[in-house]
């Protein structure tokens, strides 16, 4: 479950040309006086044929003491999360997902569910949100694509490196996310990840592209700009409304004399009201690295 909560950032939450002078990366350095740190922007599953990662991540991993996630992906991961995650995207008995469909994405859910091998019965019980999830990590592990993400690669390298990990948020403030996704849009919701399944090999070979070069103009053009048009309230729930509360907070981490890592998913990153120009309203410096 943790991996398909992570997918759903990637996929709403994440080709271009290389340059031959200089290629970009998705990774920044921010600064102030005599103070900075860097921020990455993520991509949470990937396949082997997306490593080795950026040359950037791993110089800015190297000159940082603390690595800072969007939340302790330890706790994301244990036994109690995973219960917690079940309990609350699931419907009470004698609820399910098919009496807030239409018949006509009801009858596309069955038809895809059935190409997929999914049982209508399990899947029916859980909430729209969850369900959108399930279906994007399963195509994507159908198509070899879901695999550790950057978050992951990066949690196990600063566990094994004995260095300081940090979070945004609480694991309790994610699950808070995960539980209402969709809620009040379950027909739109279920109506958008079909459609999205049918053309999601090309999809992510562009958000990925633009992702390695730090091309926020266009991950915002092909991942994000359809999600605000679509989902407004949710795109505020789920990025903006976040990158609010993590603001402050890096702000006083740049302050610190310790040099930290910060990694969030890349759409966290794009557009105006995206952390980097955000921080460059702020008065700071934001260079690409």
């Amino acid at each position: 479950m943790k991996k398909g909560f992570c997918a759903c950032f990637s996929i709403f939450l994440l080709l271009v040309s290389v340059s031959l002078v200089r290629a970009g990366s998705p990774v920044w350095k921010v600064a102030k006086g005599e103070h900075h740190l860097f921020i990455g922007g993520t991509i949470h599953l990937l396949s082997k044929a997306d490593f080795p990662l950026p040359e950037a991540f791993e110089k800015a991993y190297e000159a940082s003491s603390i690595v800072v996630f969007e939340a302790d992906i330890r706790e994301l991961q244990t036994p109690e999360f995973q219960k917690a995650i079940v309990s609350q995207t699931r419907y009470p008995e004698g609820t399910n997902l098919t009496m807030f469909l239409t018949d006509a994405t009801q009858e596309h859910f069955v038809q895809y569910l059935a190409s997929r091998q999914i049982p209508l019965e399990n899947i029916v019980k859980f909430k729209a949100g969850m369900v959108s999830i399930t279906l994007t990590v399963v195509e994507l592990q159908r198509l070899g694509l879901a695999g550790s993400g950057v978050d992951e690669f990066y949690s196990l390298r600063a566990l094994n490196d004995g260095k300081e990990i940090g979070q945004l948020e609480t694991a309790d403030e994610q699950l808070a996310f995960i539980a209402t996704i969709g809620e009040g849009k379950e027909d739109e919701m279920i109506t958008y990840t079909l459609r999205q399944m049918e053309d999601l090999p090309k999809y992510m070979e562009s958000i990925k592209a633009a992702w390695r070069e730090g091309d926020n103009v266009r991950l915002e053009e092909v991942a994000m700009k359809s999600m605000e048009k679509e989902f407004p309230e949710m795109t505020d729930q789920l990025v903006y409304d976040r990158n609010a509360a993590w603001l402050p907070k890096i702000e006083a981490l740049i302050q610190t004399d310790a040099i930290e890592f910060v990694l969030v998913g890349a759409l966290h990153l794009v557009g105006e009201n995206g952390l980097l120009e955000q921080l460059k309203s702020r008065g700071y410096a934001v260079e690409m690295q």
